[in-house]
């Protein structure tokens, strides 16, 4: 992942996304860089137009927001798991100190 935050860093910072800029960037954040990895990635990255890709991605953002409320309502659903679960450990915890007073 490394990897590709230093080619949009590059990017955002208006240089060329070329394989020494690359590997700069990862020994400068202190990655060891691996050279097939990056020639792999300037390659993949030589016909796309960041810009429009990143444009393309906002845009499609928006769509994938309501599922979040999906999430939200299982971890509310967990929540309430291990509320439980604590509560019982708690009435566990209380008998066994009862019997130590018979």
């Amino acid at each position: 992942m490394e990897y590709v935050y230093a080619a949009m860093l590059l990017h955002s910072a208006k240089k060329e996304i070329s394989e020494a800029h690359v590997k700069k960037v990862l020994e400068a954040a202190g990655v060891n860089a691996d050279d097939s990895r990056i020639k792999a990635l300037v390659a993949s990255l030589k016909d796309i137009k960041i810009d429009e890709a990143i444009q393309k991605a906002a845009v499609a953002a928006p769509a994938a927001a309501p599922a979040a409320p999906a999430h939200a309502g299982a971890a509310e659903a967990k929540k309430e798991h291990k509320e439980e679960d604590n509560k019982k450990s708690e009435e566990e915890a209380a008998a066994g100190l009862g019997s130590l007073f018979g």
